[in-house]
């Protein structure tokens, strides 16, 4: 695995690459990487000639302090997860290297971005932008690839490529759980044994909410998952939502021509974890 931490270093090396015709499949990630992280490189491992990955811990996308200071660091550990996934390269900048100058770009995504996470994380999505960006334009990869928890950034992503006619392929990947359903992230490795025990609520919840589509309205189910949500004291909830996938809006009904999704946001102990399931 070649490691390298400069722009030009980076550039060099893919753009001979590329001229002798090798394809790139690229995960961008900010380390702590698990199973799910993995996932994703395996599949771009499999359907491109090389696997590029970076880890980089964006700033820009922190809207909180403390959340960017207590973000998990573990380069030694991921380095040896890329090793067995057979990583081509991997790319680890630091702040200066990314960002050479102050950013001041702002993009707009209309409605995607002020509901759910935009409500309550004013920024972040812009921050997610510019690296993304930045990231695309330094390795131009053909294919780039997210996974479904983060449901709203991978929608701001798909309508960041189509806005700036960035020359890559989007490729979604499904949640990939623990055993007991809670989806994998980086920060559950924060969590205390106790609050980990908790945590599998959510994915139950949400499994509930797929359960009842068949039998309750969407509003009357909306705000029936607020309630146990609300009921538990462990969590405290940020948001829940039934939403189109595709414009991320509320739904007021069902409807099978149209793509929709259950999203949540909640806080256990400090730690802030997201989930979502499909309902049709």
């Amino acid at each position: 695995m070649k490691v390298l931490s400069t722009i030009k270093e980076i550039r060099a090396y893919l753009e001979q690459k590329k001229a002798g015709g090798k394809t790139i499949g690229f995960v961008p990630t900010m380390g702590a990487l698990h199973k799910g992280h993995l996932e994703l490189m395996l599949r771009a491992k499999e359907e491109n000639d090389l696997l590029v990955v970076s880890i980089f811990v964006n700033p820009v996308q922190f809207n909180n302090a403390d959340d960017l200071k207590n973000y998990p660091r573990t380069l030694e550990e991921d380095t040896k997860k890329l090793e067995s996934v057979n990583c081509d390269v991997l790319f680890i900048p630091d702040v200066e290297e990314m960002y050479p100058q102050v950013v001041t770009t702002q993009y707009n995504f209309g409605t995607l971005e002020t509901v759910m996470e935009g409500r309550f994380r004013p920024g972040h999505f812009n921050g997610v932008a510019i690296v993304v960006k930045r990231l695309f334009d330094i390795v131009t990869p053909d294919r780039a690839y997210f996974g479904e928890k983060d449901f709203q950034q991978l929608a701001i992503i798909k309508k960041l490529v189509a806005m700036e006619k960035i020359p890559v392929e989007i490729i979604p990947c499904p949640i990939v759980r623990e055993t007991d359903g809670l989806a994998m992230s980086s920060r559950n490795r924060l969590l205390s044994p106790e609050e980990r025990k908790l945590a599998p609520f959510i994915y139950k919840t949400l499994q509930e909410a797929k359960r009842r589509r068949n039998h309750i309205c969407a509003n009357p189910l909306r705000q029936m998952i607020i309630n146990i949500f609300e009921g538990n004291k462990n969590f405290k909830l940020e948001y829940f939502d039934i939403v189109n996938d595709k414009t991320l809006q509320p739904i007021n009904g069902w409807n099978d021509k149209v793509g929709t999704v259950a999203c949540v946001a909640l806080w256990l102990g400090n730690i802030r974890l997201i989930d979502n399931i499909r309902i049709i």
